[in-house]
């Protein structure tokens, strides 16, 4: 028996070896392979392969992130002397009742004005405001943009010699002010409606019956009631009226609208107070009545 082993082990190596292969669990496809596990997604990926490039005129600079397609994701544009920078990103959806736009990189953000019709010549959703004083932070890293609940980015940072010829760019313009002048200051997004700056005169409004009471900036309304006394703000369009003004919105879904009109004599009902200005006040499909005065 010893003697037969170096005959019968060679021969079981062989047979083994000559054993069809059994069936697989895998799609025989060649065509077909199954992703391996972490693997970027399609817009994750397709992030990673788009640059930006420079388009510098003599009056117009742009810095676009585009795919090696030549399709723009995102792009910002200032115009020489003008101190304006536009934001615009492709991919966002415009919401009729959102207007604002916020872009920054890391821990640095500011909110830019949206026009909440989308942007036809460029597509998707531009903002535009004052040149923020951080600009170079806001580029200085991944960028990301967010619209209402959409969201671009974060993107691969702007080269640090395009970002450059974009801060130079966007901050070229007139001579700069004496000391003696006032310091030029950022525009709040809630003066700013279609590009221009408002000229609303702060209102504080206040009704009862149930008791409510709203604060007006601009075209934003701040609306508290008693279980919601810190307020929430409600972006809205201001519609100047031969008497006062009219701010449309949505709050939860539904129809906001605050109307004001001059009432000398307003009375809230709960004390000796007159107001100057009669309220008329839709939200929660329930029509509310109260007085105003300026802040």
């Amino acid at each position: 028996m010893r003697n037969l082993l170096p005959i019968i082990v060679p021969a079981m190596l062989l047979g083994a070896c000559d054993r069809p292969e059994g069936p697989r669990n895998e799609s025989t496809s060649p065509s077909v392979e199954a992703p391996p596990s972490g693997a970027p997604t399609a817009d994750v990926a397709k992030q990673a392969e788009a640059n930006w490039i420079l388009q510098s005129g003599a009056k117009v600079t742009t810095v676009a992130l585009q795919t090696q397609t030549g399709g723009r994701i995102m792009s910002l544009t200032c115009a020489s002397g003008e101190n304006r920078l536009q934001i615009n990103v492709s991919g966002f959806t415009a919401i009729g009742s959102e207007d604002r736009l916020s872009f920054g990189s890391g821990g640095e953000v500011e909110a830019f004005v949206a026009d909440f019709r989308g942007d036809r010549r460029l597509g998707g959703v531009s903002a535009e405001g004052a040149v923020p004083a951080n600009f170079p932070a806001l580029i200085g890293g991944p960028v990301s943009a967010s619209y209402g609940a959409q969201t671009s980015g974060p993107h691969p940072a702007i080269p640090r010699g395009i970002a450059g010829s974009l801060v130079a760019a966007c901050r070229s313009g007139p001579p700069a002010p004496t000391s003696a002048a006032i310091p030029d200051r950022s525009v709040s997004p809630c003066l700013m409606q279609d590009s221009q700056q408002l000229s609303v005169q702060p209102l504080r409004a206040i009704g009862t019956e149930p008791f409510w009471a709203a604060r007006i900036d601009g075209r934003c309304v701040t609306y508290s009631h008693p279980e919601d006394q810190q307020g929430i703000r409600v972006w809205a369009r201001f519609t100047p009226t031969a008497q006062g003004g009219v701010w449309s919105g949505a709050l939860g879904g539904r129809q906001f609208e605050l109307r004001t009109r001059t009432a000398p004599g307003c009375s809230d009902g709960m004390s000796d107070k007159v107001y100057p200005m009669s309220v008329e006040l839709l939200v929660n499909g329930e029509q509310r009545k109260g007085c105003a005065e300026p802040l």
